[in-house]
């Protein structure tokens, strides 16, 4: 048996190592993780319990200030044996070199749910989408991409407005202006705008039809064929025109709109069975509904009468549970919601059209038109006037509002999408430029952080499973945001100041696998919905 074999290396070390981690934390009652070391690292055995103690104990031990603090601890008090001849703890280099061969999921956090439903988006059917749906829409994607990349099964639901009296409204105009309006097909209905707007006037000044549309609704909700078939074909209009915007901003989002809880309103009368669908059919430990902070007292009702029908939890922490994202307003320039100047709201997709317009310009202003190919240069237009949009919306701490401008939002300078990608392709184009192959350098090189400067860089790539942690945990979006232009701004103090530079440095091979694990954490950042760049 193992324990009976003093020649049994690793169990003779995991027992040493389990002491003095009982020790330093005996509330965890962990195992220790021993496993060899790999060839190009000075050592035979490595211990990897540190990094997941001290995430566990952080916050009951704040003796413990960094999963560095666990190490030495857990260290000091190995018991003595002719089995050790030295003990150290592997630097910031070691784990960042970790990542760059197992890949940054490594590094993804551990949170306390499963299964969480990310409810957003939400607009209204026969409605354009406008800017007032922009951020709804951002951060919620946001949001499921953050707890996604945590290991959280995300359950991505549009709750469109799909159902009410606005219905029986449009199904009734569209049989009076077009009794054939099956054969005209759309045709019919037209800009779906235009005609939203003619059935308002025409509910809101003829009593007799406003009256003929309250009644079309009973028809619709009672299952009338006809009246259901009209419904349909008013829905797949707007579906397409959603889906242009979701397709630009790349949201992938599963509608259940109003319409879909029909089936449930007899139980929501009796049992609030709407709520406990998403708890008991859909399986989540964490519902969030991200809509602007003008609903908050609407969820907070909401959430309330849910605890005391017994389908949530009455403690605040406790699973499963609910949370609001409440967002501010976008503003214009003069301070007041953004609207175009004849006063009508802005379109959505005439929106991210102009932000692809102007980054297009910018790049041919830079004679990149002529570089590229017009593939290249659209893709590139795409990428960075979308992302731009949606960095100018997520930085913000989103409980506040903020100003809509396109010339701060496209500038190259300071914290914008634009500066942060034209960053990311510069470290690619560093990269390149060296002419080594920075897969096999991953192989074999070691990651050594002797300058100030490397140090500062490689202790900030260490944070980034904490503060992905912190904005899952918070519904922050704006916290990782911090950290990326951070991690920007660190890097270029890094590659500007240091003697020798990188390429053709004595470090080159550190410096160059340390440029790699910036590139690959800011591509992880972007993936909250940013297409990265790879030159410019």
């Amino acid at each position: 048996m193992e324990e009976d074999n003093p020649g049994h290396v690793k169990y003779q070390l995991s027992k040493l190592l389990k002491v003095s981690l009982d020790t330093v934390a005996p509330e965890l009652n962990l195992e220790p993780l021993v496993t060899i070391c790999p060839a190009k690292f000075p050592g035979d055995y490595q211990y990897n319990n540190a990094m997941s103690a001290w995430k566990l104990i952080k916050d009951t031990r704040p003796e413990f200030r960094s999963s560095n603090a666990v190490g030495q601890a857990i260290k000091d008090n190995v018991p003595a044996s002719e089995m050790i001849e030295s003990c150290t703890i592997a630097g910031a280099g070691f784990s960042i070199q970790k990542m760059l061969t197992k890949g940054i999921e490594i590094w993804a956090p551990k949170l306390q749910v499963t299964a969480a439903v990310v409810d957003f988006s939400s607009p209204n059917i026969a409605k354009e989408m406008h800017v007032g749906n922009l951020r709804s829409i951002i951060i919620g994607d946001t949001l499921a991409r953050m707890l996604e990349f945590s290991n959280v099964k995300v359950l991505r639901r549009n709750h469109v407005g799909d159902w009410g009296t606005q219905f029986g409204m449009l199904i009734e105009y569209l049989f009076d202006e077009f009794p054939n309006w099956e054969d005209l097909g759309e045709q019919a209905i037209g800009d779906l705008q235009a005609f939203y707007k003619s059935s308002k006037q025409r509910f809101d000044g003829d009593p007799v039809f406003k009256e003929r549309a309250q009644k079309a609704v009973v028809l619709l909700q009672g299952g009338e064929d006809k009246y259901r078939k009209a419904w349909t074909k008013i829905c797949e209009i707007s579906r397409r025109e959603f889906n242009q915007v979701y397709q630009r901003l790349a949201v992938d989002v599963e509608e259940k709109g109003e319409s879909f809880y029909n089936l449930y309103i007899y139980e929501v009368l009796t049992s609030l069975s709407n709520q406990g669908y998403r708890l008991n059919e859909e399986k989540a430990d964490w519902i969030i509904y991200v809509t602007d902070v003008g609903q908050s007292l609407h969820f907070d009702m909401f959430f309330s009468a849910a605890k005391r029908a017994g389908w949530l939890p009455a403690g605040e922490n406790l699973y499963p549970k609910t949370s609001h994202v409440g967002f501010g307003l976008v503003l214009g320039d003069d301070g007041k919601r953004f609207r175009t100047r004849n006063s009508e709201v802005v379109r959505l997709v005439d929106l991210l059209d102009e932000a692809k317009t102007r980054s297009k310009a910018a790049l041919v202003d830079r004679g990149k038109a002529t570089e590229w190919t017009a593939e290249e240069l659209e893709q590139t237009a795409e990428a960075v006037g979308y992302g731009a949009v949606k960095y100018a919306d997520l930085k913000n701490n989103r409980l506040t509002n903020y100003t809509f401008n396109f010339d701060q939002m496209l500038s190259d300078k300071g914290n914008t999408a634009v500066y942060l990608l034209y960053a990311h392709a510069r470290i690619c184009s560093i990269i390149r430029k060296s002419g080594k192959d920075i897969e096999e350098l991953k192989k074999t090189g070691i990651i050594v952080l002797d300058h100030a400067d490397e140090r500062v860089l490689g202790l900030h790539l260490l944070q980034f499973a904490e503060i992905v942690e912190d904005a899952c945990t918070n519904l922050l979006p704006n916290t990782l945001c911090e950290y990326l232009y951070n991690l920007s701004e660190n890097f270029t103090r890094f590659y500007t100041q240091l003697p020798g530079m990188v390429v053709g440095s004595a470090e080159e091979t550190s410096r160059l696998l340390l440029s790699e694990a910036t590139a690959v954490v800011m591509r992880k950042c972007f993936s909250l919905g940013i297409t990265p760049v790879y030159k410019i």
